[in-house]
């Protein structure tokens, strides 16, 4: 996948764009972990800070939350509409 460095949208925006659809239409599901660092880097071509910027926007939406030792999974929506990591 392509990200547009000349853009209005910074590089890490794009990103979150992209891994926030790929969550929402199932291609990464509930409790499912996200790419790497590396495995995105390799796929986006782009520094690792970028990456983590993207990263904390999902972690900031709740879309995803850090597991130590194992990566950044995707959390599922309890009914009410509170996070359920599991």
């Amino acid at each position: 996948m392509t990200i547009d460095r000349e853009g209005p949208v910074p590089p890490y925006r794009q990103i979150a764009d992209i891994l926030r659809a790929r969550i929402e239409d199932g291609s990464i599901s509930t409790g499912r972990r996200i790419p790497s660092l590396v495995e995105l880097e390799s796929e986006f071509g782009v520094a690792r800070d970028t990456l983590r910027k993207a990263v904390k926007v999902l972690k900031d939406e709740g879309l995803v939350e850090t597991v130590t030792g194992m990566g950044v999974f995707v959390v599922g929506q309890r009914p009410g509409g509170s996070v359920d990591s599991g």
